[in-house]
């Protein structure tokens, strides 16, 4: 097949964990790779985000990053929507698609979706929309979270346009059916996966070294810095901790230099009296974040909402134990009990009794890591492209192609 995957603002290969990065590029990024391995031609196209930017960015033999100029550089997020025209003429225009026909269009988020609407019709492939975060289920998730009207009614419109709706969990379903009114058989669930080429354990102690990190005993978050991530709360639940004495908190993501949710965490460590034991070290690669991720005897993730929880699942791959919400699809891979604890409550004195309960027995660490790694490895990215290619195939004219043959 060959496929067209719009990710409008989520370059795949842009630095991960600082604002408007995250688990969707991942997402996209190892889509795409597994895809092409499969054999199939991949075209990713997304908005240019840095002038340093090659127009073209190999991912791997039959898959590629194509930027497309829309807007200035450094445009707010906010203001994207505004140029969905121009990101939609200057694709069609460009060369590298002069003639080219595509089986499939797999839109990621809202502002994607409304672009491979367009796409749709004027290519006549079937397009397959997938949000990974949605406006109503936020608002439902956090007091104080602010989504447009104009994000809300295009989301609805994506979905009443598009072929199929993607879904990575079955809670992400529900809530397309129940606060959407889409139709249940107009929505698939396939969930997304962890790449175990990348995400692997390594010697504790010689990741901590590796790090410059003391051997204390380290709780681990990673990702946005974001209000709605909820790291409040595991700051709350990391003093309160007994009889830790030696534990630390280590927090990647973000930028160092300028971010105020980043800056307002600083001040609130330091109102705790805890600035001595938390550290933050802005966003990190991947191959860091995997001696990170091993270097921790608990990852916690907070948040009020994740649509998948990505972050948490690839802490696993590496032998971690999580500590997570009960929300959104991470109850979908983390099992309560037996490779983490699921937390329902959004306050953080049961976070802080289930990281000292790992923090305090070593061998629960140890049979719940194991678990957490099989988890992992079950989930690989290279079964979850073939789920996905199965899916997009049944839904393209390669159907028709199969079907003759």
């Amino acid at each position: 097949m060959r496929i067209a995957i719009i990710s409008f603002h989520g370059c795949p290969v842009a630095r991960l964990g600082e604002k408007d990065t995250g688990g969707m590029n991942v997402y996209v990024l190892n889509l795409a790779k597994e895809l092409a391995r499969l054999g199939h031609i991949v075209d990713v196209f997304t908005r240019f985000h840095d002038p340093l930017d090659p127009e073209i960015v190999e991912l791997e033999p039959g898959a590629k990053v194509i930027h497309i100029k829309a807007g200035p550089f450094g445009e707010k997020k906010a203001e994207l929507p505004f140029y969905i025209r121009e990101f939609v003429d200057n694709l069609v225009a460009n060369s590298y698609t002069a003639g080219n026909s595509y089986d499939l269009i797999h839109s990621n988020y809202w502002i994607s979706g409304e672009v491979a609407s367009i796409l749709s019709d004027r290519w006549e492939s079937p397009h397959v929309a997938t949000f990974h975060t949605l406006a109503k289920t936020k608002l439902r998730a956090r007091a104080g979270e602010r989504e447009s009207s104009l994000r809300i009614n295009l989301e609805r419109q994506v979905m009443d346009q598009s072929t199929e709706i993607l879904a990575l969990t079955q809670a992400e379903k529900s809530d397309i059916i129940n606060m959407y009114g889409m139709s249940s058989s107009k929505v698939s669930v396939i969930p997304a996966g962890v790449d175990t080429r990348t995400f692997y354990p390594e010697d504790k102690t010689e990741a901590k070294q590796k790090l410059g990190i003391n051997s204390g005993q380290t709780i681990l978050y990673a990702g946005r810095i974001e209000p709605i991530k909820g790291l409040d709360i595991l700051l709350d639940a990391f003093r309160m901790l007994d009889g830790s004495g030696d534990a630390q908190l280590i927090i990647v993501g973000g930028s160092l230099s300028e971010d105020k949710e980043l800056d307002r965490l600083r001040s609130n460590v330091d109102r705790l009296g805890v600035s001595e034991k938390v550290m933050f070290t802005g966003s990190v690669g991947q191959s860091e974040l995997r001696s990170y991720y091993s270097a921790a005897d608990v990852f916690v993730l907070p948040s009020h909402y994740e649509s998948f929880g990505l972050v948490a699942l690839e802490a696993m791959a590496c032998g971690t134990p999580i500590v997570a919400s009960r929300v959104g699809g991470i109850p979908s891979f983390v099992d309560d009990g037996v490779n983490g604890y699921l937390i329902p409550w959004r306050c953080p004195e049961p976070f802080a009794d289930r990281i000292e309960m790992l923090l305090q027995n070593s061998d629960l660490r140890k049979i719940m890591g194991r678990a957490a790694q099989r988890k992992a490895r079950a989930m690989d990215w290279r079964f979850v492209a073939s789920q996905v290619a199965d899916y997009y195939c049944k839904l393209s004219r390669c159907d028709q192609i199969l079907t003759a043959v």
